[in-house]
């Protein structure tokens, strides 16, 4: 076996939930990211770095911590003392996978430290029964897009690459949304009309998206699920959801419980349109924020020895 290094680097991605219709099944990572340095030394210090996590624990009690530790309950052993340093790109509580990345990566840095002990599916399993949800957990630990179910049998999932010329741009707006209160405006129940519109449209996105067939997602990517009843609390996202197309994007969701919006484009074409639009919906329902083009990440979570 390997020597374990005395320090490493864990990366994980942030990433896009839902992608319309695919209601806590499909997930994409996306190029923002939770970055851990971890070293061994003779006792444990976790060390949040940057604004964004100024009111984040700085002990034990900190999720990414509490996150390692589920690894260790999970193989029975105690953790060694470490230096967990985080630093995270990932706007909190934004619809961008913040929880899943911080989990992800605890999660990872926890089975470097115990040998490796369980595997990516393990991993995975675990971390969906976490997140009580599969979607943005394996989008960050696989990366591309993943399609993924989670049940009493395990938690199932199939990696997609995505098509070669998707590009993305989201709409960060600067205020929060937590996804408790996201899903708590959603019905207990669903028609059948609704039903079989969200199964036949999560089939067609994740048949576009497999097939490369861009011109596809406008369609596929229309929910009755959760998009409309979570309308309400993201001012704009009517909007983008019905006008985004007319300004360069092949479509438009919310970005897992928001308020983040996305939008797919063709990334051989110019954004501007499709920024300017983004930016009017903004000024028009006096919101701040940022518009920016975000690639799409490929490899998923990442350790390396520094």
């Amino acid at each position: 076996m390997k020597p374990l290094a005395q320090r490493f680097t864990v990366r994980a991605p942030a990433s896009s939930a839902n992608l319309g219709p695919g209601f806590d099944s499909l997930g994409l990572s996306l190029s923002l990211f939770t970055t851990l340095r971890v070293t061994r030394q003779s006792r444990t210090e976790i060390v949040p770095l940057g604004p964004d996590l100024a009111a984040t624990p700085a002990d034990e009690s900190n999720y990414i911590y509490r996150a390692m530790q589920v690894t260790a309950r999970r193989v029975g052993r105690e953790l060694p003392p470490v230096r967990v340093e985080i630093e995270t790109q990932v706007p909190l509580a934004r619809g961008l996978g913040s929880s899943a990345a911080a989990l992800v990566a605890g999660l990872v840095a926890a089975n470097v430290l115990l040998d490796e002990a369980l595997s990516l599916e393990e991993l995975l399993d675990m971390a969906a029964r976490e997140e009580g949800h599969a979607d943005n957990v394996a989008a960050a630990l696989l990366g591309g897009v993943a399609v993924t179910t989670l049940d009493k049998v395990g938690t199932h999932f199939v990696r997609m690459e995505p098509p070669a010329h998707l590009g993305v741009t989201v709409l960060i707006p600067d205020f929060e949304l937590s996804t408790s209160k996201a899903r708590a405006v959603l019905p207990r129940e669903y028609s059948r009309a609704d039903t079989v519109h969200a199964l036949s449209h999560a089939a067609l996105t994740v048949a576009a998206l497999s097939t490369g067939r861009l011109d596809l997602l406008k369609h596929a990517m229309q929910d009755y699920v959760h998009q409309i009843w979570r309308a309400p609390l993201v001012p704009g996202l009517t909007d983008v959801l019905e006008g985004a197309a007319d300004h360069g994007a092949l479509s438009a969701a919310l970005s897992g419980a928001g308020p983040t919006v996305l939008c797919f484009h063709d990334a051989r074409e110019d954004t501007g349109r499709l920024h300017a639009f983004l930016n009017g919906v903004m000024r028009r329902n006096g919101l701040e924020g940022r518009v920016l083009d975000l690639p799409i990440d490929l490899q998923g979570v990442l350790v390396s020895e520094d």
